[in-house]
């Protein structure tokens, strides 16, 4: 017989205070990990970031000296 599970229930219940906590957990670690790994992350996104296309006649909405 196969055990079928409802499509809601979670993979495994935990209280609300646990949640919190693990939570919590997990975003300092990500944070951390991010702290000590900025420079790689950013040259990973500026590698995959496309090159600006100097168009003439693309309208330019962020200027580079605009004032306030």
């Amino acid at each position: 017989m196969t055990r079928t599970r409802a499509a809601q229930s979670p993979e495994y219940a935990v209280s609300d205070e646990a949640a919190a906590y693990i939570a919590d957990a997990l975003m300092e670690i990500a944070l951390q990990f991010e702290a000590s790994h900025f420079a790689q992350i950013r040259r990973h996104y500026q590698s995959i970031t496309p090159e600006r296309d100097d168009d003439r006649w693309q309208l330019d909405l962020f200027g580079e000296h605009q004032s306030f």
